[in-house]
């Protein structure tokens, strides 16, 4: 069991498979990105054997992201193979967050794996708002990917990044579209991660603002709903739906973090948004026996912060943290 500093019970992995990503969406990257050597990343196995590592530990929730998880050449042999302790019941859920580019290609085979729901990130339903943001996206290709997921019985949620005078208007279009597939959405503050060719002081839209639009149209009731990430969600009384807000920002999370972030190259990061981090990769690679590891692994959550402290605006322009989101997919 992985007990923090802070009496908090840490059963939640999310795992970076690769930095690289088919888009540039504009709040996560530049649009000429510098990528990490594949020298550099871990081996699908050895991502398997770090995960195995955590599962023993007490981890019961693990998300693969990227960059784009679904880019990674052979990925699916490491969804395969985690499917064993779903099996086995160590593992309560395995899912991914991806752009939808390839979903088309794999949903079944997710499903194959034991995946059940998927996030799907989808910041416009306007075609030329979403090659805007997204750069190199096809809307059409994800449409259709999101389509073949639910037909293929994955649950989708979409997660949506308010933007300050790009997606704005489109919050309650984007929630009734959510509402007539059966969708839940949850809307997520910019967050201050990296360089970008823009000003995130002028992206950044408060979550305040977005709900208290929704609120003009529906009726907002608590809900206790918990999908194990830092969301939190009402339900729109009216259609039933649910609409989570993830406030790294405006109300931050850090009271009940019970997650941590591993790089394709093996480093974990304890906090999203401190850089305290420790490197798994040596010891991993010092032995085939996971003793090491598992002392490493203890060792970090031992140094795991209570929280962070993002700010933007006009005065506060740089970067709290210099690796982009795509590091550790958020």
């Amino acid at each position: 069991m992985l007990i923090d500093p802070f009496e908090r019970h840490v059963t939640y992995l999310r795992v970076s498979v690769t930095d690289r990503c088919d888009f540039r969406c504009v709040y996560c990257m530049s649009e000429h990105m510098s990528f990490l050597p594949k020298a550099e990343l871990l081996s699908l196995e050895e991502l398997d054997r770090l995960c195995g590592a955590f599962i023993t530990l007490g981890v019961n929730k693990l998300r693969i992201s990227g960059g784009e998880p679904l880019v990674r050449r052979g990925i699916m042999t490491l969804f395969h193979s985690l499917g064993r302790h779903l099996e086995t019941g160590a593992l309560e859920e395995l899912t991914l967050t991806t752009n939808g580019s390839q979903l088309e290609r794999y949903a079944e085979e997710l499903v194959a794996c034991g995946v059940r729901r998927i996030n799907v990130s989808l910041d416009s339903l306007d075609e030329e708002k979403f090659v805007a943001i997204t750069r190199w996206g096809k809307f059409g290709k994800v449409m259709a990917g999101i389509e073949a997921a639910r037909a293929a019985g994955l649950r989708v949620k979409i997660n949506t990044v308010a933007l300050k005078g790009v997606n704005d208007v489109e919050i309650e279009n984007l929630v009734r579209w959510c509402g007539e597939k059966d969708m839940d959405l949850t809307f997520i503050e910019t967050m201050p991660m990296g360089e970008i060719d823009g000003d995130r002081s002028a992206q950044y839209l408060p979550l305040t603002q977005v709900r208290a639009q929704i609120k003009k149209s529906w009726t907002l009731d608590h809900s206790d709903h918990d999908s194990g990430g830092p969301a939190r969600y009402v339900t729109l009384r009216e259609t039933g739906q649910r609409v989570g807000f993830i406030t790294p920002l405006t109300h931050n999370f850090c009271e009940s973090c019970n997650r941590v972030r591993l790089t394709c190259t093996g480093t974990l990061f304890m906090c999203l948004g401190q850089d305290d981090a420790a490197d798994l990769r040596a010891p991993l690679r010092a032995s085939e026996d996971d003793a090491a590891v598992i002392a490493a692994i203890q060792e970090a959550i031992s140094r795991k912060p209570k929280g962070h402290d993002f700010i933007i605006d006009r005065a506060h322009k740089a970067p709290a943290v210099a690796r982009h989101m795509s590091v550790t997919g958020g």
